[in-house]
């Protein structure tokens, strides 16, 4: 384990390459871990020259949960990536979401651009009322209950099952790597209820249209045109609402990041980070 106190509160987080390089902070969705985080992914980076950053939001993993305290926001976990950065010595830093991740780098962005070198928005939204939501699947799988009575097989099944439901078409997990993954993931840490407190920062967040159009850093959203979770349409609003923000649309994903999209996903935000900032390749 390794944690600091970040915002006051426990971040447990990872760093991977040189202290010295330019740093890419990287930023978990809802419900999930570090170690969700494709290893070769941050290989990729680390080979590119960057020194990568991953933690667990609050509520999730090992860092610090919520039971019985106030709700917290968006900005409240934006913050707590503010407090990491100065916590770990980083001035500043590029920053890459995922899903919930993405609203949290947007809030980011928006209220501390002194921080940032470049936001990428990934499988994410603006929040704005009227985007299509989720397929009935998806849905049904991202408010499912799991009775109290199920066993640690039983949720690692279900997880598994939903892992398919958000998965990207064109590229699928097959059942024995979704099982290992979903396995990992129970395993390590098991919080329902911390799921449900960051599911109510993201509803209280609401639109974040007026706060996109404010953002100046320079930004990338990328998402799959076939996310059955948070639709094409939202990440077209989001690249819309913010200035000079460049979209990239892939066929075949879906809501997740699998590892046959590491490749294409990596080399686009080596190639944002290193335009932005003028590093060699």
């Amino acid at each position: 384990m390794t944690q600091l106190t970040a915002n006051g509160i426990a971040i447990e987080y990872e760093r991977y390459g040189a202290d010295h390089d330019e740093t890419i902070v990287l930023v978990r969705g809802l419900g999930t871990q570090l170690i969700d985080w494709p290893l070769s992914f941050l290989e990729t980076l680390v080979d590119h020259g960057f020194q990568v950053i991953i933690f667990d939001n609050r509520d999730a993993g090992l860092s610090e949960k919520f039971e019985g305290r106030p709700a917290y926001t968006l900005g409240d976990m934006a913050g707590d990536i503010v407090a990491l950065m100065d916590g770990l010595g980083i001035g500043r830093a590029h920053v890459f979401g995922i899903s919930m991740g993405g609203m949290i780098a947007q809030v980011l962005a928006a209220g501390h651009p002194d921080r940032l070198l470049s936001l990428t928005s990934v499988m994410s939204s603006s929040g704005r009322k009227g985007l299509p939501g989720p397929t009935p699947a998806a849905a049904a799988a991202l408010t499912r209950e799991t009775p109290a009575t199920a066993s640690e097989d039983d949720i690692i099944a279900a997880t598994a099952d939903d892992m398919a439901v958000f998965g990207s078409p064109g590229y699928p997990l097959d059942a024995g790597e979704r099982l290992r993954l979903a396995g990992e993931r129970i395993r390590r840490s098991y919080c329902p209820g911390g799921v449900r407190r960051q599911m109510a920062a993201v509803i209280a967040s609401g639109s974040r249209v007026e706060l996109l159009k404010g953002i100046t850093v320079p930004t990338l959203v990328i998402h799959g045109a076939d996310d059955p979770l948070v639709p094409l349409a939202a990440g077209e609003d989001t690249a819309a609402c913010i200035p000079g923000a460049r979209l990239v649309v892939i066929p075949g994903m879906g809501h997740d990041l699998p590892p046959a999209l590491v490749p294409t996903i990596a080399g686009l935000l080596v190639d944002f980070c290193q335009d932005v900032t003028g590093a060699p390749s």
